[in-house]
């Protein structure tokens, strides 16, 4: 887009000027529900996010005024990704797990569901007006999962099912909270089709493989991090995952491709070209 790359709110940098530029409130791990990545320390969650979401707001206003910050944050582009993790960190996390005991799949998808609409609306009462939220991408196919849970290098059923479950069901929330507000708030991107298309077709965007990740380790390189101890594939551009659970570059590039130019099939109720366009005449 040309934009100058936001800094993470924690981030000592992000002072003075820098703010304006927006801030990146994320955290590897979090997910919908409080109780996804217990296992791992130190994460944000969403909560918090929100609340530094709002503080970053009355710093804002300490440069520019509170109509000033509220133009801004009215007029910024919001990226928010959540729920892939309410399955893999969660639900799916170990046999038995305590979600899965409480719900049955169809009901836990409703349910998180129910959760993260809270999350959006809330989003929506502290000032965003474009969110482009996006949907779990490929959870069954990433290297990670093909290593635990794939003999011939086919994707897991369970997790494609979450998926198949999961994504639907949130255009169809993102169109009722934009028909309640009356407007096109939330923008839902279908990133597990956007997936698939490399993932099942890999050659055709000049891949070897989509299943074999360029960096890790064990079967398909989908054991553990990408560390110096790792097998490094010679070319990362002909690989569509970089490690056990992430894209590489080439493959995300792909990604923001459909995210700007891609019909319904990908993202609804529009792409990202038009809402620039609709937002550079208003």
């Amino acid at each position: 887009m040309g934009t100058e790359p936001t800094r993470a709110y924690l981030d000592p940098s992000l002072t003075g000027n820098n703010l304006l530029v927006g801030a990146n409130f994320a955290s590897a791990g979090v997910g919908i529900l409080n109780d996804t990545g217990i296992q791992f320390l130190n994460i944000i969650r969403i909560a918090q996010q929100l609340e530094y979401f709002q503080q970053y707001q009355t710093r804002v206003s300490r440069l520019i005024g509170s109509a000033g910050t509220r133009r801004l944050v009215n007029e910024a582009l919001v990226l928010i990704t959540l729920g892939g993790n309410d399955f893999v960190n969660n639900y799916y996390l170990v046999p038995f797990s305590a979600r899965s005991r409480q719900f049955s799949l169809p009901d836990y998808v409703r349910y998180i569901l129910s959760e993260y609409r809270k999350v959006l609306r809330r989003l929506y009462e502290l000032g965003t007006r474009r969110v482009l939220v996006t949907g779990t991408g490929p959870m069954g196919c990433v290297p990670g999962e093909l290593a635990r849970r794939s003999r011939t290098g086919e994707c897991d059923v369970e997790l494609q099912r979450a998926g198949a479950l999961y994504n639907p069901q949130l255009i169809q929330m993102v169109n009722g909270l934009n028909s309640e507000i009356g407007s096109d708030v939330f923008i839902a991107a279908n990133t597990m089709q956007m997936s698939f298309d490399f993932i099942f077709n890999p050659q055709a965007y000049g891949f070897v493989t989509s299943k074999i990740a360029c960096c890790g380790q064990g079967p398909y390189n989908g054991i553990g991090l990408c560390t110096p101890l790792s097998n490094l594939c010679p070319n990362r551009d002909l690989y569509g995952f970089w490690d056990a659970f992430h894209p590489s570059e080439k493959a995300n590039r792909i990604i923001a491709q459909r995210l700007f130019t891609g019909d319904d099939k990908y993202m609804t109720p529009m792409n990202l070209s038009t809402i620039l366009a609709l937002d550079t005449k208003t």
